[in-house]
Formats: C-alpha cells, sequence, structure tokens
C-alpha cells in the first residue's frame, strides 16, 4: 500500500503540461518552456494534518499531495526536476496508509512538537512545505499554505488558545517563509491587510473540487434519514459563528418552508444547537458526521445545497455540491462570489425572509431549479485539483 522510505530517499516527481483556463482562473506560475536542466529539487511537505481528525483545510492538503504526486510520478522529466517527499509523525500512518502515496516516518516527537522541533531539524537543506496553515514558523526554507485570516475576521469562532497561537504563528510564517501559498484573492487580500504577509509574496491557488466524485453514493443514508429525492435543502451542521446557520434555523421557522426539511450533516448535533441557545424547528434534520459516500448521496438528492457562511477563504462545500450538479445559494460574502462565480444563487447574509424566499422558489419553479443546476456544474467544472496541484509544483518550481 506504501514505501517506507528511508532517510534521503527520494520520491519520484513530473513537469507541468500547458493549461487551458477560464478568464476568471489562475494560470500557470511557470513557464512550459522553463529550463528542465539542473539538479533535482527537493520538497518536503509537512504531513501532519493526516495525525489529526480531518476538516476542510485537511481535504486540501490530501488532494494536493495526491495529485502532485501523481503528477511527478507520471512524468520523467519532472522527475529530475523535483522531489516531493511526505514525511509525517509515527501516529499518522494509518491515514498516510489510506492516501495511497510513498511516505516516511520521521521520529521523534508527535504533535506541535514534531512539526515545530523534529520536522524543521530532520528536513536538512531541503524546503519545507506545509498546506494546513501552520508551517515551522523557526524554519527560513519553508512555504506555507494560509487559507485565510478568519481567527482576525471572525474571533469568536475559535478558542481562545487558537486565537493566541494563530496570532503568533500566522505573522512569523508570513515574514520569515520564502513564500506563502493560499486559496483565494481574497484570502491574499485579507492576508495582505493584516500585515502577514507582503502581497508580492503569495502566490493564489484555487483549490479543485472533484474530489467529490471519487467516491460512490452510499443511498443508505437517505433511508436512514427518512429522506426523498429532491425533498429536502442540505447544509453543514456548524456552531461557529461565521458559518451563520441561525440564518437557515430562522428561514426554515417561517411559513413559506414549515413544510420543508432541511437537513444538516457535520459533527454539531440538535443537542448543541439547543444548548447555545438556538431555537431548532421540527422540520430540521441532524445527519451527524458522514461518510464521502453519504455526502455524496446527500448532495447528489438534494433539491439545493444552502451556505450562508459571513466568511471564507475560499468555500468548498457549496463546490462539491454544484460538481454534482445540485443548485447552490450562498451568502455573496469573503471569497464565495470569487469561487462560485455566475454557477451559484446569491442572498444576503442576514436576511432569513430572502432566504425563505429563494429557498422556496427553488422549491416551487422546476425550470429555476435546472437551470441553477446547469450553471452549478458548469462552474464547478473549472475547478480541478489537478489544475491546483500543477500550479502548487510550478509555484515549488520558481523560487
Amino acid at each position: 500500500m506504501h514505501d517506507l522510505l528511508d532517510n534521503g530517499a527520494r520520491i519520484p516527481a513530473a513537469e507541468a503540461a500547458p493549461l487551458s483556463h477560464a478568464p476568471d482562473e489562475e494560470v500557470s506560475h511557470l513557464s512550459d518552456t522553463a529550463d528542465a536542466e539542473g539538479p533535482v529539487r527537493r520538497f518536503i511537505v509537512n504531513g501532519r494534518f493526516l495525525a489529526t481528525e480531518p476538516v476542510g483545510v485537511h481535504r486540501v492538503a490530501t488532494e494536493m499531495v495526491r495529485h502532485a504526486h501523481r503528477l511527478i510520478a507520471s512524468d520523467p522529466a519532472l522527475a529530475r526536476r523535483i522531489a516531493l517527499e511526505l514525511w509525517i509523525p509515527f501516529d499518522a500512518q494509518d491515514r498516510a496508509n489510506a492516501l495511497g502515496v510513498p511516505y516516511r516516518v520521521v521520529g521523534p516527537l508527535k504533535g506541535n512538537a514534531w512539526e515545530q522541533l523534529t520536522l524543521p531539524l530532520r528536513a536538512g537543506r531541503a524546503t519545507v512545505v506545509s498546506l494546513c496553515n501552520v508551517g515551522p514558523v523557526l524554519r527560513r526554507n519553508a512555504v506555507t499554505m494560509l487559507h485565510d485570516v478568519q481567527v482576525l475576521l471572525s474571533p469568536e469562532s475559535y478558542s481562545a488558545n487558537f486565537r493566541r497561537w494563530y496570532r503568533l504563528q500566522q505573522p512569523m510564517a508570513g515574514d520569515r517563509h520564502r513564500r506563502i501559498l493560499t486559496v483565494s484573492e481574497f484570502s491574499r487580500d485579507q492576508i495582505v491587510e493584516a500585515n502577514v504577509a507582503p502581497a508580492d509574496k503569495i502566490t493564489v491557488i484555487h483549490n479543485g473540487c472533484d474530489h467529490v466524485l471519487s467516491d460512490s453514493a452510499d443511498d443508505a443514508v437517505l433511508k436512514r434519514l427518512f429522506l426523498e429525492q429532491g425533498g429536502y435543502t442540505l447544509a453543514l451542521s456548524s456552531l461557529q459563528a461565521h458559518k451563520n446557520i441561525v440564518v437557515l434555523l430562522r428561514a426554515f421557522a417561517r411559513p413559506e418552508l414549515k413544510d420543508r426539511t432541511l437537513v444538516l450533516f457535520g459533527s454539531a448535533s440538535r443537542d448543541r444547537f439547543v444548548a447555545a441557545g438556538y431555537h431548532v424547528p421540527s422540520n430540521v434534520r441532524f445527519a451527524g458526521r458522514v461518510s464521502d459516500g453519504e455526502l455524496r448521496a446527500l448532495y447528489e438528492n438534494a433539491a439545493m445545497f444552502a451556505f450562508p457562511s459571513t466568511t471564507e477563504g475560499f468555500g468548498l462545500p457549496p463546490l462539491e455540491a454544484m460538481r454534482l450538479g445540485t443548485p447552490a445559494i450562498v451568502a455573496p460574502c469573503g471569497a464565495l462570489p470569487e469561487a462560485c462565480g455566475d454557477g451559484a444563487l446569491y442572498v444576503a447574509h442576514d436576511d432569513p425572509s430572502a432566504w425563505a424566499k429563494a429557498i422556496a422558489s427553488v422549491y416551487q419553479g422546476p425550470q429555476h431549479r435546472s437551470d441553477l443546476s446547469a450553471r452549478a456544474l458548469n462552474r464547478a467544472k473549472r475547478l480541478t485539483w489537478d489544475r491546483a496541484a500543477r500550479n502548487l509544483i510550478n509555484t515549488l518550481l520558481s523560487l
């Protein structure tokens, strides 16, 4: 299933091919005619994310690593130019096995100590690449992806310790590391405005969303939740303030939607919403944590996906739904207009009445839903992980 690499072993690597692109998407950051001669450039990917409970930024890292490895392994010319090695702490092996790319277990320590001490001390002259908001802050030969500065834009969404750590380490990374990556023009502007890093040090690499096609739909989840095809609106279950789920709870308490069902998937349960002081209407169902196959089934069979977030560094969930042809209604906030483009319907984040009307219009207008579905799919098809991985490789080679 995997190769356990010895010290100094090299993972094969590959050269970026020309990319077709829509006018509103990023282009490759390196010319196809770049010099292919010279020594192999070693880059070590920080695999600590594989030792923790998966969240959205881990999806990005997973797909970036998987697709970059495939590109490199399939192109001998690129393999002569770049080696991209995945290093992990000992407690990350289960998820590393599932990732399906070669990796190396490097000790000692684990957790934050591994990331800040073991990884930079063992990396030698190689460049350390971190894709999940945190990198070894004292190391200069590093590239780190900062997905957003939400800890500054929505501090109430995070614990005090989390806020303190991010407010310390993000500016250090922005100052010391060779390159900062981010996932949208919006995030780049916010990083600059927060004085975390200057604009000319930041490269934007848009996420892909085609990973949602990798798993077969597990329709058993529909029976478990007593759902019918096209009979519900799907949304994320989160108590983070900026996810703004309260506007959906209020919308589904209104007369327009009293006979419609809202399904929330994720870790936040009904009891947790109630304990936090929210009124949860009886037409709201909680799916809990779901597998990728169950999530695909929920996306595909929903009448629409609702995402009223007040700020996002990118916004993967609506694009996952859109890639499966499900209409998305989102708030015009953060990077959502940049990511979703003309493929989504936009409703003000603070207007439950407008959300209720927009959602009801999709239920009541089959042609309206069909048009939204076509727009959604057309937009989402442009955002692929292959493209993101090519731009990652090109950025590293351009250092």
